[in-house]
């Protein structure tokens, strides 16, 4: 059985990580959707709020398993026993980051391989950073999210 992890911060999990993560599924038998602690970052949503978004959005999907981690994305990968990693580019600004991430994981593991997966253009503009700013606005998210994080979100903010 062939296994991949797609990392990330996943806040909130949008259309564009759901249409990576799928991408993934037609070609491994199993997907760990990994949600990063990163506190390096300030994330909008928590960390187990992340986690739970990151599970509705998948929830349909049998061969993907959400599973939450705060080490070294290699180290994550090692306790899996994966050495594949999918990561999402959108543009070419996001290939010059990956690169760098992909040759410090590599430089790490030997045999950590990273893959790369372009979202269908319909869902090329979507980001976390974009998600969030409509929300910080009231806008609506509906279309940039999956349905059910859609629905989780619009419930906490209306409580």
């Amino acid at each position: 059985m062939k296994s991949c992890i797609y990392p990330g911060t996943f806040d909130p999990i949008t259309n564009g990580h759901l249409d990576v993560i799928r991408r993934a599924c037609n070609v491994f038998d199993r997907v760990i959707v990994a949600v990063a602690l990163n506190e390096s970052k300030t994330p909008y949503f928590d960390y187990h709020k992340r986690i739970e978004l990151a599970k509705l959005a998948t929830k349909d999907l049998l061969s993907v398993e959400v599973i939450g981690f705060d080490n070294l994305l290699v180290d994550f990968a090692k306790s899996q026993n994966i050495n594949t990693v999918v990561r999402g580019l959108r543009a070419v600004s996001d290939f010059e980051y990956e690169l760098q991430i992909g040759y410090a994981n590599a430089s790490l593991w030997s045999e950590f391989e990273t893959i790369y997966f372009m979202p269908s253009l319909k869902n090329a503009f979507i980001s976390s950073s974009i998600v969030r700013s409509v929300l910080r606005h009231d806008g609506d998210i509906s279309l940039l999210v999956p349905e059910q994080v859609y629905k989780k979100i619009k419930e906490e903010y209306a409580n």
